[in-house]
């Protein structure tokens, strides 16, 4: 299941800007619009990881995963 998530980005002189809202700290900028938007993705990825491996290695016991719409 994928989540859409809203980029906001930016071209300041040579530089494109951006920021993923609803993740804070998923920011990149770059020379080019495409390369910002890839950038962008890598950063959510990496930042939503590194946040469900600090939760999980928190644990004290053993947990159950299960999938939620929203």
């Amino acid at each position: 299941m994928g989540m859409e998530y809203t980029a906001i980005i930016t071209k300041d002189e040579d530089w494109w800007l951006g920021w993923i809202k609803e993740i804070p700290g998923a920011n990149a900028q770059e020379r080019t619009k495409e390369e910002l938007l890839i950038s962008l993705k890598e950063a959510a990825r990496d930042i939503i990881e590194l946040r469900w491996q600090q939760a999980i290695s928190e644990l004290k016991s053993d947990y159950e995963e299960i999938a939620l719409a929203i």
